[in-house]
């Protein structure tokens, strides 16, 4: 007997979902034209990287930031249409950013 099979003697009146197992698609990104800048500054002593230049919309922008730090599992924010990164990560954004399809521009070190 499996975990189905017991849910349905529990609850009987239950009709279940049709619920799809694929996993969900995530929106889309506005592509644009111009290269995203990223840089690198020290602020209050500690490394930071700041991404700016998106002309997109803020949700975009903010769903980006969201990704960025998720997948290099650091902390950071969105602030004034910048996304500030804790730590040196120039490298690998900027890969992260050219797979999704954007342009990126390096300036500084």
């Amino acid at each position: 007997m499996d975990l189905k099979d017991q849910l349905s003697q529990l609850f009987p009146e239950h009709v279940p979902k049709e619920s799809d197992d694929a996993p969900s698609q995530e929106k889309d990104l506005w592509i644009q034209e111009e290269p995203l800048i990223c840089t690198y500054e020290k602020r209050k002593g500690k490394p930071t990287t700041i991404i700016e230049g998106y002309n997109g919309a803020i949700s975009d922008f903010k769903q980006l930031a969201k990704e960025l730090k998720t997948k290099l599992s650091v902390g950071g924010s969105f602030k004034d249409d910048k996304i500030i990164i804790q730590g040196d990560y120039r490298d690998r954004i900027m890969t992260m950013l050219k797979e999704k399809g954007f342009k990126v521009k390096r300036v500084g070190g």
